[in-house]
């Protein structure tokens, strides 16, 4: 059975316990697979990306049918960190909600609507309004070069500097290291292992480390940052307490000696062999 995230992050813990592990968050919109109805606060669910926790019902839409539609509908997501939905298509206007980066939501056709605005539907069917340049439709990786994907992904991390490290976390509030490498795959339209390591049926393959480019992905013991190039990576750690910038090369001011010694693999969505 499929559901609806109605809240604006719901937690995925690792027991039916507010006060368990925080595993991952999933955001506004996005839909999840129920595996088993626990009790009548909380269900054992499964992301799209395969990824398995317990998560409140309160925070869920149960429908199977409107599920399934969103799922198929709801397209657009919002690239800005946090968007106000708000009641009317201008700023004085009330705020029905706050949605973060990442967050799917459907898109109406209304007259007379300000360009600079879009009607927006939420989950629950109420219409409201963000600005038009706060949405995106969901992208596709197939239909740019892998130069502007490359390109595109490094910005799509670099909006999450100085976000404060947040274990399990995946939104501009607070983002783990494998929250941060996923979101920026996803807001460029493919989906990686949400996790610190490569996992068959996902499409990041192993690469010689010397191979690496721009938007690769590079994993050490329990720990994944994205690649910028020129010995260049972004992440999100815990010893730097939020998204950050450091460096392979020990000769930086950035270098970080404690991750440089210990890169194990590269990971890369486009395995062929660059020319030299």
């Amino acid at each position: 059975m499929k559901s609806i995230v109605t809240a604006m992050i719901a937690n995925l813990h690792a027991k039916p316990d507010e006060t368990s592990e925080l595993i991952d968050e999933v955001l506004y919109g996005m839909t999840v697979d129920i595996l088993t109805d626990c009790h009548e606060d909380w269900v054992y669910v499964q992301t799209a990306y395969r990824y398995i926790g317990y998560c409140q019902k309160a925070d869920l839409l149960l429908d199977e049918e409107t599920a399934a539609k969103w799922h198929s509908e709801a397209q657009p997501i919002i690239i800005q960190s946090f968007a106000d939905v708000l009641q009317q298509p201008r700023i004085q206007s009330t705020k029905l909600m706050t949605l973060v980066k990442g967050s799917s939501i459907g898109v109406v056709t209304q007259e007379d609507v300000p360009e600079e605005w879009s009607a927006i539907q939420l989950v629950s069917g109420k219409i409201g309004y963000v600005r038009t340049k706060w949405l995106q439709e969901k992208p596709s990786q197939t239909q740019i070069t892998e130069h502007s994907f490359r390109e595109n992904v490094v910005q799509t991390a670099l909006s999450y500097l100085a976000t404060p490290y947040r274990w399990g976390g995946k939104s501009p509030l607070g983002i783990d290291c494998s929250g941060l490498c996923s979101m920026a795959y996803m807001l460029n339209g493919v989906t990686i292992f949400r996790d610190a390591k490569m996992v068959e049926g996902f499409p990041i393959v192993k690469i010689e480390k010397e191979d690496r480019q721009k938007g690769d992905l590079l994993y050490f013991p329990g720990h994944i940052a994205l690649y910028m190039g020129d010995n260049l990576y972004v992440h999100s750690s815990l010893g730097g307490n939020e998204v950050t910038i450091n460096s392979l090369d020990k000769q930086h001011a950035l270098y970080r000696h404690d991750l440089a010694t210990t890169l194990t693999e590269v990971g890369s969505l486009f395995p062929e062999k660059p020319n030299r």
